[in-house]
C-alpha cells in the first residue's frame, strides 16, 4: 500500500506581485477606464478572496499568508480523533463542516478555469492567488487520503459538534470534532471518483501547457510546476483505481452518521469524468477508453441535467469534446472515432434541451434566469452560472458560427442577471455594489453568536466579499434574511466558475459588468418566500393563499349567480 502521507508537500508556491484588496461596495457604481477592466478585475479578485474567508486550520501558514483580517484559526485539531492532521482546508458552506465530496467539483472548475483563461488572471494580477487558492484545497485533499483506499469525506456534522449546531466565534468552535472516512471495508465509490477527477485536473492545470481546444488558444497556464503535478496526479490515479476495484457503494450509504446534506445520486458520472481527466493529465488512452466505458455503461448519453455537485454529466460532455480538439490521439489510440462531430452533437442537444425546456426539466424565470427543477429551487444562481462557464467553453468548438454565437449570447444573459440585471437589481455578490446582499447565511463574520433571531441585525458585521448566495425564487424575487439558507448561504461549489467566467471577461475585453450602472436601490419584498428554509402552509405564501380563497368565493357567487339565473329561465319557459 502507498504511504500517499509520506510523500512530501511542493512549497514553491508564486507569490503575488501586489497585495489585492477588495475595493469595497461603493466601488461598484465607479465605470472602468483603461485595460484591463478594473471591474471584471475586482470581480475575479473578490471571487478568489472569498475562499480565503472560507478557511479552516492555522491562517497564516507558511506560505499561504491570512488576507481576511477578522478571521481566526480555527478546527487546528481536527484529525486528533483519528490520530491525523487533518486541519486546513475550507468550510464548505455557511456552517463549520469540511466536505470533500462537493470540494471535488469545486477543484475540478477552479482548475478548468485556471488551465483556460491563464491570461485573464495575468492580466487581473490574480494568478499567484489562483495558486494559492488551488494549493489549499488540494494540500488538504492530499492529508484526507493517506494511503490508498482511505479518503476522509467530512470534519464535523450536523449535531452541536462544531458542524451546523454551532453559531460562534471561530476560536469558540469545539475541539474533538468527528472525522469520518471511507475505505474498502465503508467504500464510496462516488466520493473516491470524484475526488480523483479533482486531484487530475489539478495536475493538468499544474503542467502548464497550452489547453488548446479551438481555433481561439487563450494561452498557456502560468501555474506550472511539474513536481506539485505528479504529485497531484499519483494521488488521482490511486483514488481512480480504487474506485474501480472496490465494492461499488455511495459515501453516503457507508457512513450513516454524516448527515444527508449531500446525497450522490449515482457515480457513473463521477467515474466517467474522473477517467477523462486522468486521461487529459497522463495522455494514456486507456483511460480515455475507461471513460467511454463509463459513459456507455450508465447511459450518460442524451441527458439534460445540470452541472453542479451532484451531476457531472454535462461537464463530461464538454471534456470529451474538448479531447476530440485537442487530442485526437487519445480517442484513436483507445480504438475510437475520434470525430469531433459526434461530441458536438451530444454537446449542443443537452444545450438545445436546456434552453428550449423539453420534457420540463429546466425553464426560465419571467426576468430570464435559467432554472432546472429539483436542483435550482435550493440555490438557483449556481446552476444557471455552471450553464454559462459551459457554454463559454465550448462556443469556440459549436458546429456552426450561428449556434456559437447564440449560446454566447445566451451566456451573457445569465451572467447579466447574476451581475444585477433582474428585478431586484441586486447583484448577487457580496460586497460588490451597494446593492449587493449584506446579510448571507454564514456564521464566520456575522457577529452573531448564537441562532436565536439570525435575520436581526439586517448587515453582517464583516463582509465576505465575493461569496455568491443561493440566489432568487423563481418569481425573481429575493429575500435577503440570513435565516433564508435557500437564499443566502454561501457555499464553495457556489462559487467555483466565477473566476472563469471573469477571467474570460477580461481575455475579451468586455465591457463593464451591469451592476456599475444600477443606481435604484434593494428592497425587501412583501410575502414570504415560501422555499426549504422558511415553508409556507401548503407551500404557499399568505398572499397566495389568500388569492387563491378569494378566487374560490369569487368562483362560489358566479356558479350561484348561474344557478339563480337558470332557473329563472326555466319558470319562464
Amino acid at each position: 500500500m502507498l504511504a500517499l502521507l509520506a510523500l512530501p508537500l511542493v512549497a514553491a508556491q508564486l507569490v503575488p506581485q501586489q497585495t489585492y484588496t477588495p475595493p469595497g461596495a461603493a466601488a461598484g457604481n465607479t465605470p472602468s477606464t483603461g485595460t484591463p477592466n478594473a471591474q471584471w478585475s475586482a470581480v475575479l479578485g473578490n471571487a478568489l478572496w472569498f475562499y480565503d474567508g472560507q478557511r479552516s486550520g492555522r491562517l497564516d501558514a507558511g506560505a499561504y499568508p491570512n488576507r481576511v483580517a477578522w478571521r481566526q484559526d480555527s478546527a487546528v485539531n481536527d484529525g486528533e480523533t483519528v490520530g491525523l492532521d487533518l486541519s486546513g482546508g475550507w468550510y464548505d458552506a455557511g456552517d463549520w463542516i469540511k466536505a470533500t465530496y462537493p470540494l471535488g467539483i469545486t477543484m475540478w472548475a477552479l482548475s478548468w478555469s485556471a488551465m483556460s483563461y491563464g491570461p485573464g488572471f495575468e492580466a487581473a494580477n490574480q494568478t499567484a492567488y489562483m495558486d494559492s487558492t488551488l494549493r489549499w484545497g488540494y494540500d488538504w485533499l492530499m492529508k484526507a487520503h493517506p494511503t490508498d483506499d482511505t479518503l476522509y469525506v467530512q470534519c464535523g456534522s450536523s449535531e452541536h459538534d462544531g458542524g451546523n449546531g454551532y453559531w460562534g466565534p471561530d476560536d469558540g468552535l469545539p475541539r474533538n470534532r468527528p472525522c469520518y472516512a471511507v475505505n474498502a471495508s465503508y467504500p464510496g465509490t462516488d466520493a473516491w471518483a470524484s475526488t480523483a477527477g479533482a486531484f487530475a485536473m489539478g495536475s493538468l492545470a499544474y503542467q502548464g501547457t497550452q489547453w488548446n481546444t479551438s481555433a481561439t488558444a487563450w494561452g498557456p497556464v502560468p501555474l506550472a510546476n511539474a513536481s506539485y503535478a505528479q504529485q497531484l496526479l499519483k494521488h488521482g490515479e490511486t483514488l481512480y483505481r480504487v474506485a474501480k476495484e472496490n465494492d461499488k457503494a455511495s459515501f453516503t450509504d457507508s457512513l450513516k452518521d454524516i448527515g444527508r446534506a449531500y446525497v450522490p445520486s449515482s457515480y457513473g458520472d463521477d467515474l466517467c469524468t474522473a477517467a477523462l481527466a486522468l486521461a487529459a493529465a497522463t495522455n494514456d488512452s486507456t483511460y480515455y477508453a475507461e471513460a467511454y466505458g463509463h459513459y456507455t455503461n450508465y447511459s450518460l448519453t442524451g441527458s439534460g441535467a445540470v452541472w453542479n455537485w451532484d451531476s457531472r454529466i454535462p461537464a463530461a460532455y464538454v471534456m470529451f469534446a474538448e479531447l476530440a480538439a485537442a487530442r485526437p490521439g487519445l480517442a484513436a489510440g483507445a480504438g475510437l472515432d475520434a470525430n469531433l462531430t459526434g461530441w458536438q452533437s451530444e454537446v449542443e442537444g443537452w444545450i438545445e434541451r436546456s434552453i428550449a425546456g423539453e420534457g420540463g426539466r429546466t425553464y426560465l424565470t419571467h426576468a430570464g434566469l435559467i432554472f432546472w427543477a429539483g436542483d435550482s429551487d435550493e440555490g438557483s444562481l449556481n446552476p444557471a452560472m455552471a450553464f454559462a462557464a459551459l457554454l463559454l467553453r465550448y462556443a469556440p468548438l459549436a458546429s456552426s458560427t450561428e449556434r456559437a454565437t447564440r449560446y454566447r449570447d445566451f451566456a451573457a444573459t445569465q451572467i447579466d442577471y447574476l451581475m444585477g440585471k433582474n428585478p431586484m437589481n441586486v447583484p448577487y455578490i457580496v460586497g460588490q455594489h451597494p446593492n449587493s446582499p449584506a446579510a448571507p447565511h454564514v456564521v464566520r463574520g456575522s457577529g452573531l453568536t448564537d441562532q436565536s433571531n439570525l435575520r436581526e441585525p439586517p448587515t453582517n458585521k464583516e463582509t465576505l466579499y465575493g461569496a455568491v448566495p443561493g440566489g432568487p425564487r423563481p418569481s425573481d424575487l429575493f429575500w435577503s434574511w440570513r435565516d433564508d439558507w435557500v437564499q443566502n448561504e454561501v457555499a464553495l461549489d457556489y462559487n467555483a466558475n466565477l473566476p472563469a467566467l471573469a477571467a474570460y471577461q477580461l481575455i475579451t475585453g468586455a465591457s463593464d459588468p451591469y451592476y456599475v450602472g444600477v443606481t435604484a436601490g434593494y428592497s425587501i419584498p412583501k410575502g414570504e418566500p415560501c422555499d426549504a428554509a422558511l415553508p409556507c402552509e401548503n407551500g404557499l405564501s399568505g398572499g397566495a393563499i389568500a388569492g387563491i380563497v378569494i378566487g374560490c368565493l369569487v368562483a362560489i357567487v358566479l356558479a350561484g349567480v348561474a344557478v339563480w339565473l337558470y332557473r329563472r329561465h326555466k319558470r319562464k319557459g
